[in-house]
């Protein structure tokens, strides 16, 4: 089980995002993640952790969502 927490400066981060109009899809995919793992023990699912692997994977996405897949990835189950 990963104990790992969105900290207060990402959550502020994806806050901001997910009332943005001009926040991709996928932007707002992850802020919602890293949202909901805020405060909180859960662990990111495995759509979105696959997700958050290819943004990490790719270079077409900015650091922005990039740091979004990061902290959503590091919540990720390390069983999986």
């Amino acid at each position: 089980m990963n104990t790992k927490k969105t900290s207060q400066a990402v959550a502020s981060k994806a806050a901001k995002n997910l009332k943005d109009q001009n926040s991709s899809k996928i932007q707002k995919s992850l802020a919602a993640s890293a949202m909901a793992q805020s405060g909180t023990s859960k662990q990111t699912g495995k759509e979105i952790e696959a997700q958050a692997s290819k943004v990490l994977q790719s270079e077409k996405y900015s650091e922005k969502t990039k740091e979004l897949a990061a902290s959503v990835l590091s919540q990720s189950n390390k069983g999986r």
